[in-house]
């Protein structure tokens, strides 16, 4: 499976690095400054789960080409007319579309650019900062010390469950993939 994450900052950088690291095949869309920055250093990705360090394909809007079969949608939301103009050349006759936006209102407009079949529902749960020097930073849950993160995606009908560190206090959920 080809992977295009649009974006790699704390969410797209932190998720689509996990899937490389994996072994997925993954090419990041980024604009040309964070391009420069990902050749030169690599992405690099600091978490109590464990740091990482990982040369990456980049492509730019200019460059991309239908050729993936899941495009990762990790923009801000202010940013979504501008991706949805980015991944119109990624986006072939079979590739799904996964956002992880905050919100709904994203759906209606990515069904619109895109078609209804192909726009998955997602969501995802991190703490996470992209640093000025382009590392992302993990921090942990002030209580239980075990980090927060969390990613589910599904036709916007899938049910899943959750794992707490067991004190009523947290409310950090755990992702096993």
């Amino acid at each position: 499976m080809k992977v295009l994450i649009l974006g790699a900052g704390a969410v797209g950088g932190y998720f689509g690095g996990r899937l490389a690291q994996a072994g997925a095949d993954v090419t990041f869309l980024v604009r040309p400054k964070r391009a420069m920055a990902l050749a030169e250093n690599g992405l690099v990705i600091n978490s109590p789960l464990g740091n990482a360090q990982m040369a990456v394909r980049t492509v730019q809007k200019e460059t991309v080409r239908p050729e993936y079969d899941l495009v990762i949608l990790s923009c801000k939301a202010y940013d979504l007319d501008v991706s949805i103009v980015s991944l119109v050349d990624a986006v072939g006759p079979k590739t799904l579309v996964l956002p992880l936006l905050n919100g709904m209102a994203h759906l209606e407009r990515l069904e619109q650019a895109f078609g209804r079949e192909r726009v998955l529902g997602g969501t995802c749960y991190i703490a996470s900062a992209l640093e000025a020097d382009g590392r992302m930073r993990r921090p942990c849950c002030r209580n239980c010390r075990r980090p927060m993160r969390a990613f589910r995606s599904s036709a916007r009908s899938a049910t899943t469950s959750s794992r707490t560190c067991g004190r009523s206090s947290c409310s950090w959920r755990a992702w096993r993939p």
